[in-house]
């Protein structure tokens, strides 16, 4: 009889192996740095050398194109990938590629030797870069990466010059305090002018835009670039212009090379008094001394440099990359960051120091198909490495972080650690949203959130079948969570699911993905204009909550103030009481204890969620002064939620006598359109509400500009391209609120009920 002593070796023998195993992995886990060439475990790029900027224009004003010149000439790819082939690098998804648009913001990693020094590791510099989208729907994505990048090359159509979008980013930039490099493209096109781009530059962005470079031709006659700083000529030659070739300026070109570059002079010593008093002396500055004033100047958004070239046809791009390592600003240039302290609310400042804490901002979060969800996040300060914990100081919570990547697009990189100033992505996260400050729990700050725009327009959406319902929900909080401009809320009424976000295109792309990537077939209805609400004039009212049913009974009393407030300008600041949101401001003036302090909270959620349901026809309120000025209480039956209720009837009936009325969101058209067709075209804007706000020439086209009402502008593409033989194209924006006149009134009020 076999007494198992056999079986019981063979385990032992397994237990060995499998120990032997562990063994060494954990071994090539620690001693890793024997195994990766690139110094696994250590910075390998001083923070001096390091670069993060983003790519940001209007639509089809070249960025792409440029992202992907980019990567070549720093040989992070061995073929230039190009928009209308579908192949580019950048635009990964595939409604990208089908569409020739970029739709999410796609961060890149390489590495870049200036043009005038040795090839030598010593001498690279890394870019961190984040490619954005141009289009208005998806503009998110550009106002996040403003919010953890150091710097900006701002691309500009050489033909069109400064458009809406660009102005927008612009502004985006302006908040952040990101310099910028402005680079003139399509210098190649029919109808270019770098002159006209750059004045449109001065009259619509800046004054302190200054040339640093002039185009040698123009058009098809497009030969290189003259740069003013070292007043030299340069052509690019060879295999997708990789050669950068120096020359004389052309003799036709000095006396411009000449006048410009004194004036470019003028505008950099006006930066520093020694340098200023020196050159009114007739002591022309070096060209060391010009670079460094300017470096200067730039990094304090005082000086926006101007380059030019063709990253279709291969010229400048290479230069514009010199320039973001002679003048975008290290980590180490820009302020440090500022935070708040969660458990004593007092202000902390963490600068770029691999040896201070670990300080993060989780900027963007991408569903992968693959790794489950990434979580992309800038380091401020300190270090982190895979495998160990963070802590999350705007939930609270404590998770591990499994691994890191580096990001090419839709490529990654793993990598063990990650120091300050870098950008990299975490890998399955749970906790971790858009605008969460991640940290060292020992010493937790939490940073400022990203503010976004509010949804303009919503869809009604249903499942196509019974097992597309679960997984529309699970898709559609995914999706939300990626992109905070994308809102998904239900009708109480109908008990309809509604999504909203940034315009047409936004909500037909986020469809398309529920369908291909989670495999979701919904039905979808009409676009709907996100209209609001308001009130025109002051108002007060009591409300009061009273109820017994022969135990304790519920007693709520307060008396509501409202009174208008001025909507929001994006370009200014609101009260520290007030939320971009709704902009809606909340005043407790209440004195002698008459509504104790404990159901003040109480009153102002009764008010917010009656705000949610609107007065004239249900659509939410906004722009509204709240003031609690009186009230009562009841020593046993008052609670919170007869405060609530209380204060939600007293706020519906002093908004109802404050003359309510209807918003409806304005829109910034510019329709592009040949001059034989300008009568037809201002015909139709006038006739959809529009006002009429300018023309000028675009090239051999003309440009017409409009403030016109969303819900006049569905279906407006096939329109426009019926009346203009397909030879016309419009952007729009969303611009301010403003009140829908009575017969527009009406019939939206009709609609509702």
């Amino acid at each position: 009889m076999y007494d198992g002593r056999g079986i019981s070796g063979v385990v032992i023998k397994r237990k060995r192996v499998v120990l032997f195993i562990v063994s060494g992995i954990l071994l090539i886990r620690y001693l890793g740095v024997f195994f990766y060439p690139k110094n696994y475990f250590m910075r390998d790029y001083p923070l001096e050398r390091v670069r993060n900027f983003g790519i940001i224009a209007h639509i089809d004003a070249g960025k792409t194109t440029t992202s992907e010149r980019v990567l070549y000439y720093t040989g992070m790819t061995h073929k230039i990938g190009e928009v209308h082939e579908g192949e580019t690098v950048t635009d990964w998804m595939e409604q990208e590629r089908e569409r020739g648009i970029t739709i999410t913001a796609a961060a890149i990693t390489c590495f870049w030797n200036k043009t005038d020094q040795p090839k030598a590791k010593e001498n690279l510099y890394r870019f961190n870069i984040i490619d954005t989208p141009g289009h208005i729907d998806f503009t998110a994505e550009v106002k996040r990466s403003m919010h953890v990048l150091d710097g900006a090359v701002c691309v500009f159509d050489g033909v069109a010059g400064v458009e809406p979008q660009s102005e927008t980013n612009w502004r985006y930039a302006d908040e952040a305090k990101v310099p910028r490099i402005c680079f003139i493209n399509k210098m190649d096109r029919m109808g270019a002018s770098f002159e006209k781009s750059f004045q449109s530059i001065l009259d619509r962005l800046s004054k302190n835009a200054v040339r640093m470079q002039l185009p040698i031709g123009a058009e098809e006659n497009f030969e290189g670039v003259i740069d003013l700083m070292k007043m030299k000529a340069y052509h690019f030659e060879g295999e997708m212009g990789m050669n950068v070739v120096e020359i004389e300026i052309p003799e036709n070109h000095k006396s411009d090379a000449n006048m410009y570059r004194a004036e470019m002079i003028e505008k950099i010593v006006e930066h520093d008094d020694a340098l200023m008093t020196s050159y009114l002396d007739g002591v022309e500055p070096t060209t060391e001394q010009l670079k460094a004033v300017l470096r200067k100047a730039i990094i304090a958004n005082d000086i926006f440099p101007v380059y030019t070239g063709s990253a279709l046809k291969n010229k400048g791009v290479q230069i514009m990359l010199d320039a973001v390592v002679d003048y975008l600003p290290s980590p180490l240039d820009v302020p440090p960051e500022h935070g708040i302290d969660p458990r004593t609310g007092e202000d902390i400042v963490r600068h770029a120091s691999d040896e201070e804490p670990f300080c993060a901002l989780a900027f963007k979060l991408q569903a992968d198909p693959f790794v489950g969800q990434l979580t992309f996040f800038r380091v401020y300060s300190g270090s982190i490495s895979a495998g160990s914990y963070i802590y999350n100081s705007t939930t609270g919570e404590k998770e591990r972080l499994g691994r890191i990547v580096r990001l090419q697009a839709d490529q990654r990189e793993e990598v063990a650690t990650v120091y300050a100033g870098e950008i990299a992505a975490a890998v399955g996260l749970k906790g971790a949203k858009t605008s969460h400050t991640l940290c060292d729990e020992n010493n937790p700050i939490v940073l400022e959130q990203i503010k976004f725009p509010e949804p303009v327009i919503s869809l009604r959406i249903e499942p196509k079948t019974k097992a597309d319902q679960e997984k529309m929900g699970i898709a559609l909080k995914k999706l939300s969570d990626e992109d905070p401009t994308f809102k998904v809320t239900s009708d109480s009424e109908t008990m309809e699911t509604l999504i909203s976000g940034m315009g047409e295109l936004h909500l037909e792309i986020l469809v398309d993905r529920m369908k291909r990537e989670f495999g979701v077939q919904a039905n979808v209805g009409k676009p709907q204009v996100a209209y609001r609400e308001t009130i025109t004039k002051e108002s007060e009212a009591e409300g009061k909550y009273i109820k017994q049913t022969g135990g304790r009974g519920q007693y709520g009393h307060v008396r509501l103030r409202l009174k208008p407030l001025e909507p929001i300008n994006p370009d200014k600041k609101i009260s520290k009481n007030t939320t971009r949101e709704d902009h809606f401001e909340f005043i407790n003036n209440i004195k002698g204890g008459v509504v104790p302090q404990e159901f003040i909270p109480a009153v102002e959620k009764g008010v917010r969620e009656a705000m949610e349901r609107g007065i004239v026809a249900g659509f939410r309120l906004v722009d509204i002064s709240c003031e609690l000025y009186d009230g009562s209480y009841h020593d046993v039956d008052s609670s919170e939620i007869a405060f609530k209720i209380a204060a939600s009837m007293g706020f519906q009936d002093a908004a109802r006598a404050a003359k309510p009325v209807i918003l409806e969101p304005i829109m910034k058209v510019e329709v592009v359109v040949p001059e034989k067709f300008m009568g037809d075209i201002t015909g139709s804007l006038s006739g959809k509400r529009g006002a009429i706000e300018g023309m000028e020439e675009r090239g051999l086209a003309r440009a017409v500009k409009a403030k016109v009402p969303l819900s006049e502008m569905f279906g407006y593409t096939t329109q426009l391209r019926s009346m203009t033989e397909g030879r016309a194209s419009f952007t729009m924006e969303f611009d301010h609120y403003e009140i829908v006149p009575p017969n527009v009134a009406a019939i939206i009020v009709a609609s509702r009920k």
